[in-house]
């Protein structure tokens, strides 16, 4: 399976923090004075109380800004912190990735001394709301199959929890994998789908088929006609959800 050591290598230009979305996830983390990103890539989403940034990859490493938390090359099944290190923990679009989910939130309830905060999204709303998956390439929808997170069980490994909706805005600056929901022709450009993992790990030549049959769909009309009722919405909730968990 490929790393972010080859997946991650545009990440700083077309995974860039969206304001909305990120005074949500700093809402989260309520009033922590200092905050552990795990997972932590280039760096989207940190607040300025962020005292350390763990991730596995040396390329997302070094894609994170002048002036950014510093950052140690880890992984999140062996954090290189002592017990109840900070006072909020961050993982965001993360826990997929971990090769030992349990491992992985062992550490994150470890390592935080009040909070955690996840962002995860919820497949089957996923698979059901979002129409390029569910439309065009359910080829990348079966790939998330085999790695998505159940929602009820993170919260149930983080000993409770409460969740919230993190809706996609139309004009979303992050290029996560559902950012473009309105804006259809991206998903037709290589630069964007090597930043949203589900896609680049899927790999352009399963994904041909479906997309020559987007971009047929866009050139004739046909997609705006079948999606008329997306282009009036300033925002959707395809399954993004921020669980936030006290000790």
């Amino acid at each position: 399976m490929a790393t972010y050591d080859t997946l991650g290598v545009t990440y700083a230009q077309t995974r860039r923090p969206d304001p909305r979305i990120a005074a949500q996830i700093h809402a989260a983390l309520g009033d922590a004075t200092n905050v552990v990103n795990v997972g932590a890539g280039a760096g989207s989403y940190e607040p300025p109380q962020t005292a350390l940034a763990v991730e596995p990859s040396q390329v997302m490493i070094s894609q994170r800004p002048a002036g950014a938390a510093p950052a140690v090359q880890a992984v999140a099944e062996c954090l290189p912190l002592c017990d109840n290190a900070a006072e909020a923990v961050m993982a965001l679009l993360t826990v997929h990735h971990w090769a030992d989910l349990v491992a992985g939130i062992r550490e994150l309830r470890r390592v935080a001394r009040r909070r955690i905060v996840i962002l995860t999204w919820d497949q089957h709303i996923f698979r059901e709301r979002f129409w390029l998956v569910r439309d065009y390439v359910p080829e990348a929808a079966a790939y998330d199959d085999t790695r998505a997170v159940p929602v009820d069980q993170l919260i149930d490994l983080l000993g409770g929890g409460r969740q919230e909706p993190v809706l996609g805005p139309h004009d979303c600056i992050d290029g996560f994998g559902a950012a473009y929901w309105r804006r259809p022709h991206a998903y037709l450009d290589p630069r964007v789908r090597a930043g949203i993992s589900m896609l680049a790990q899927t790999g352009d030549d399963t994904l041909t088929r479906g997309l020559t049959r987007l971009a047929d769909d866009l050139r004739d009309g046909r997609w705006h006609s079948r999606y008329a009722e997306l282009l009036t919405l300033e925002a959707i909730d395809v399954g993004y959800r921020i669980i936030v968990t006290d000790h």
